[in-house]
């Protein structure tokens, strides 16, 4: 399996506000997300320390993009819900190594859709495309 060009953007977001990051990601080329309810804990000082009321139902957004696009959406994602905002969001992200139930017939389509090129298609890669393009045609 091909090394994987995708990352996981995390974002923590008091409840009510995951929608928020949801809508500024798909604006800025992002096809969809997971949105988790969670339930925050925190020190009993955290509120004072840092000055914010901390609201403990959250929502967890869960997004896979593209390595090229993850520096992007992470700065929209902030400046939209971050600390400074109602939502009193945190984002983070993290590298994927693989990921199965996307072909990369899709990815490229997703890519396409949103200029940006993928120029490491491996042989594999291309092989399973002809495959796939073989499958749906039949």
């Amino acid at each position: 399996m091909a090394a994987s060009q995708h990352d996981l953007i995390v974002a923590i977001v008091n409840q009510g506000y995951g929608d928020q990051v949801m809508e500024v990601a798909t604006k800025n080329g992002v096809k969809g997300g997971t949105i988790i309810n969670a339930r925050g804990t925190s020190r009993p000082d955290a509120e004072s320390k840092y000055g914010i009321v901390i609201h403990p139902e959250k929502e967890i957004v869960l997004i896979l993009v593209n390595s090229k696009i993850r520096e992007k959406i992470l700065h929209v994602i902030y400046q939209e819900v971050g600390l400074e905002t109602p939502g009193q969001g945190i984002a983070f992200t993290t590298h994927i190594d693989e990921v199965v139930g996307l072909t990369t017939k899709k990815i490229e389509k997703i890519l396409k859709e949103n200029n940006i090129e993928l120029s490491d298609t491996t042989e594999n890669e291309k092989e399973e495309n002809k495959e796939l393009e073989q499958k749906e045609e039949n």
